[in-house]
């Protein structure tokens, strides 16, 4: 039995290992103007100039290193929400940092001032642990899970309030530049912003797998994890910083981006059939790499040249997974009862 369990890890990580470079690849090649194999091998062996070392090749990396972020965000928040349903855009944490970093865009693009990437994730985290903080007091109060979902919802329509009427002051160059941002996009990404997204997500993900043990035990309930030694209090602000930081970088640097951090995660443990940090943790990184660059392959190729917003592609696919995860909640709430 347990040499099953093992073979199926085994070939779910191998399936998606192989789906996410194969989609890499396909992102690469595809688009208004079509590359071979060849042509890309060439490019990244020598020259690191063209379309596909400059523009493609960044934006792929992009999509692979914040789809995974957000899905291993998701993870996190389920986790210490213990349910299913939760994630960043859910819960208002992306539209808290959608708001901060909409005010720094028209506060200092206005006066003329170009803020770099670091500026734009401390903003985005600022936001996100604003948002995760009225979440939290809301906790305190209300008790049914479906309530505090529906007042994430909530804090989420009020962040993009506030955002609409700060827009409505910006100037018109400004507010191009926001809107752009706002839909949700991989393009125009750079490798100087790939460089910091990696070290941002490869440090937050690593801080994230040395906690496998006490979100394992967490999972099993408090009493239980305190039993086994767990800080509750010290491993709860960690799970809340790691989910901020990582959702926090992926909408500083590609805009909100919606359902992926609770699509992938639930698509990731029906595949491995285990809740094991140690296998998920892992596992919803490569899930969500390949969950984006399946939608923004889509968004680039659909209507080329013009390019789609990735959170339309992304809801078309992760929310048909929230309604069945809603459905089947509700499904087994009811039959406990009876």
């Amino acid at each position: 039995m347990k040499n099953t369990r093992y073979v199926r890890y085994g070939l779910s990580f191998a399936f998606l290992t192989a789906l996410a470079l194969a989609l890499l690849v396909w992102n690469v090649s595809a688009g208004s103007v079509a590359f071979t194999a060849g042509e890309i091998m060439g490019a990244l062996l020598h020259d690191h100039s063209g379309i596909i070392w400059g523009i493609r090749l960044p934006r792929v990396l992009a999509a692979a290193i914040l789809g995974g972020a957000l899905s291993v965000s998701g993870f996190l928040l389920q986790t210490f929400f213990a349910n299913p349903i939760a994630g960043p855009f859910v819960l208002g944490i992306s539209s808290g940092a959608k708001l901060t970093v909409s005010l720094m865009m028209v506060l200092f693009l206005s006066r003329g001032i170009v803020l770099g990437s670091a500026a734009l994730i401390v903003g985005a985290f600022a936001g996100s642990m604003l948002s995760m903080g009225f979440i939290l007091l809301l906790s305190r109060r209300v008790k049914q899970m479906s309530m505090l979902v529906v007042s994430g919802v909530m804090i989420g329509y009020i962040c993009s309030a506030i955002t609409d009427f700060v827009v409505t002051f910006a100037d018109d160059s400004n507010i191009v530049n926001l809107h752009n941002w706002s839909l949700g996009s991989f393009s125009g990404t750079s490798w100087e912003n790939v460089q910091l997204m990696a070290w941002v997500v490869g440090v937050s993900l690593g801080l994230t797998f040395l906690l496998s043990k006490p979100i394992g035990a967490y999972q099993m309930g408090e009493v239980y994890a305190q039993n086994m030694g767990v800080n509750i209090k010290r491993f709860r602000v960690e799970l809340i910083l790691l989910s901020s930081i990582l959702s926090a970088c992926v909408t500083a640097f590609a805009g909100p981006i919606s359902f992926v951090g609770i699509a992938a995660p639930h698509l990731i443990k029906s595949l491995f059939r285990t809740a094991k940090p140690i296998i998920i943790i892992p596992g919803c990184f490569l899930g969500g790499a390949a969950f984006c660059l399946l939608c923004d392959l889509i968004a680039r190729t659909a209507f080329a040249p013009r390019d789609m917003s990735i959170s339309s592609v992304t809801a078309v696919f992760g929310a048909p997974v929230v309604l069945y995860l809603m459905a089947s909640r509700r499904s087994a709430a009811k039959g406990g009862r009876e």
